[in-house]
């Protein structure tokens, strides 16, 4: 079941809606590739809900000789149930992928395929035991994640929903970074420190924000809502709204180009937008 841009457009975050298309894809993907029937059917069509897909997800990916699948199942799904918001993030984290990403027909891809849609998933099981005070466990979610997926992201961070981490390959998230609703980001992005203070030392990343390949987003700064930051930047300094930056320091280079850069994923600087 392959998607145009305007029939992606259609599909709400409605929960039935989304559902009963990962179940229709499953079974067409299925017809269409035998072989990997065991994995869809484990992963998609044996469960009666996203939320416990993602927890099968979850703790087939992160399990180790150290911890079970078994017990990573219990945790995601006492997560699921404790705080249904959860699944409303993935839904919101799912269909960005599926609208933003040209790559992306089918709702199956993030679910089943995708590093960067499992891992914010993953970071979304830590943050919850976080929160419960289970700090030890939260580590060894951060620490799995880090292994499986080359995404490590701190359990203490704090992301909003409808976000997309695109390839997702040494993405780097600290422990006083938060980043805001609908932020599209590339791999190879850092949200770091400056050194070896402690305290609030991370950045605040605002709404709408595009972030791309490479950058580097160091202190506790604030990029503002809808701003671009160009691919291998060093961002250093605040980032005022709706305003593109770029280079090694960064510096503001022009507006950011349209209303919500990180739904468009613009990355290009044209000429006009240079001092």
């Amino acid at each position: 079941m392959n998607m145009q841009h305007s029939d992606k457009m259609k599909l709400s975050l409605d929960r039935d809606a989304i559902w009963s298309q990962l179940r229709d894809e499953a079974r067409a993907a299925v017809a269409g590739e035998p072989l990997l029937g065991a994995l869809i059917h484990a992963g998609l069509m044996h469960h009666q809900s996203l939320e416990a897909a993602l927890a099968y997800r979850f703790s087939l990916k992160l399990a180790s000789g150290e911890m079970s699948e078994q017990i990573l199942r219990e945790i995601a799904d006492q997560a699921y149930a404790d705080m249904p918001a959860l699944g409303d993030a993935a839904r919101a984290d799912l269909m960005a992928v599926y609208d933003r990403d040209p790559a992306t027909n089918r709702l199956i891809q993030p679910v089943l395929f995708y590093k960067g849609f499992q891992a914010l998933q993953a970071y979304r099981m830590g943050h919850w035991l976080w929160r419960q005070g289970r700090r030890d466990m939260a580590y060894y979610v951060q620490m799995r994640c880090s292994e499986c997926f080359g995404v490590d992201i701190h359990p203490a961070a704090r992301i909003g929903t409808g976000v997309m981490i695109d390839h997702a390959h040494s993405i780097v998230i600290g422990e006083t970074a938060t980043v805001g609703n609908d932020v599209s980001m590339l791999h190879s992005v850092t949200l770091g420190g400056t050194g070896k203070e402690d305290g609030d030392r991370h950045p605040k990343i605002g709404d709408g924000v595009l972030i791309g390949a490479g950058a580097k987003v160091l202190g506790n700064i604030r990029v503002g809502d809808n701003s671009r930051i160009a691919a291998g930047s060093v961002v250093l300094h605040e980032v005022p709204r709706c305003k593109t930056v770029a280079g090694v320091p960064a510096r503001v280079i022009g507006d950011a180009g349209c209303p919500e850069p990180s739904h468009s994923m613009n990355h290009l600087l044209g000429a006009e937008s240079y001092p």
